[in-house]
């Protein structure tokens, strides 16, 4: 009977995907939104691809190599920071800029933390707040054909009309990776082919989003003044879908419990909304993702399912002397 035990550790459960197999799928994933930015921008936005995931992965292996730890940067982790981060940058950014941005992203959000696994927000977002807050000129220098403009989300916020079809396809001034809904929405749907993430996050975080935009947006429902082109720009407009579904699904950084991720897309859509229509900002994404990566651990508390076969067993108040 004994012979017929094995005990060990857990976890008992264990899948066949590797953390490079899942980094590789999401940079296929991101290859037509990349694919597309180099298209839409030109060959400098190649040459800031290329500088920024060479910085983070040079980093990655310098800095295992001083503390003298496994080398880590075949797990492709750093490759999708850097691509990611890049995709979050204007195509005017300086280089070096770009490479300050990946090692800070390696260096100080994941590897002093701990590495991969460890890190409590999003690498790639924190490196571009921290480069939205030093180099704020540099950050929001958006060209489309030669010609600095502003993105359709400023021009919206000012009271301009947009062009919801040219944001949809991605013929718009913006950040090498986050013009093309249409790129973004590939990738994404190959994510979720694969099994990589699921619809819990990314839907509940565009619909929140959208239901707040139509409630508060231009007048708004509350006063009568609701527009379908103006909801639909904000959808399409700020790198909401490639926050939404590469960056606030990152498996570190977002709840793990079912209910845990529809209310973490609920707060995303709200904070979204609020810097987006309240704030100074056009955007708000970048923000709102690492403000809600904070708040994980307490989402996480609040979501755990309980486990099979323990009953919540009620208190009850007893009078004094009884």
């Amino acid at each position: 009977m004994n012979s017929l035990l094995h005990v060990a550790s857990n976890p008992h459960v264990r899948s066949k995907d590797t953390t490079g197999r899942i980094m590789l799928y999401v940079i296929f994933a991101l290859l037509p939104a990349t694919g597309f930015g180099i298209w839409n921008f030109g060959w400098r936005a190649l040459m800031l691809i290329l500088v920024t995931i060479a910085s983070c992965v040079a980093t990655e292996y310098v800095f295992n190599l001083i503390r003298h730890k496994k080398q880590t940067i075949s797990d492709l982790s750093a490759v999708v920071t850097g691509l990611l981060l890049a995709l979050n940058f204007p195509v005017t950014l300086p280089w070096w800029i770009a490479v300050l941005g990946g090692v800070f992203a390696i260096a100080i959000v994941k590897c002093m933390f701990g590495g991969l696994g460890q890190n409590f927000m999003n690498p790639a977002l924190g490196a571009r707040c921290f480069l939205l807050l030093s180099f704020a000129g540099e950050m929001s220098n958006f060209t489309y054909d030669g010609v600095s403009t502003a993105t359709p989300l400023a021009l919206l916020k000012s009271g301009e009309a947009v062009n919801t079809m040219d944001m949809l396809i991605g013929t718009i001034p913006g950040t090498i990776g986050e013009t093309s809904v249409l790129a973004i929405a590939v990738g994404a749907i190959f994510l979720i082919l694969m099994g990589v993430i699921d619809l819990r996050i990314p839907g509940t975080y565009i619909l929140t989003l959208a239901i707040f935009v139509a409630i508060f947006g231009n007048g708004g429902l509350i006063h009568g003044n609701f527009s379908i082109s103006y909801v639909v720009a904000h959808l399409c407009g700020g790198g909401l879908m490639l926050g939404a579904f590469f960056m606030a699904t990152d498996y570190v950084t977002s709840p793990i419990t079912p209910r845990g991720k529809i209310v973490y897309g609920i707060i995303l859509g709200i904070l979204t909304g609020v810097f987006r229509l309240f704030g100074s900002m056009a955007e708000g994404v970048s923000y709102a993702i690492i403000f809600s990566n904070l708040l994980v651990p307490l989402i996480e508390k609040y979501t755990v399912p309980r486990a099979f076969g323990i009953v919540k067993v009620k208190k009850e108040k007893t009078k004094e002397g009884a």
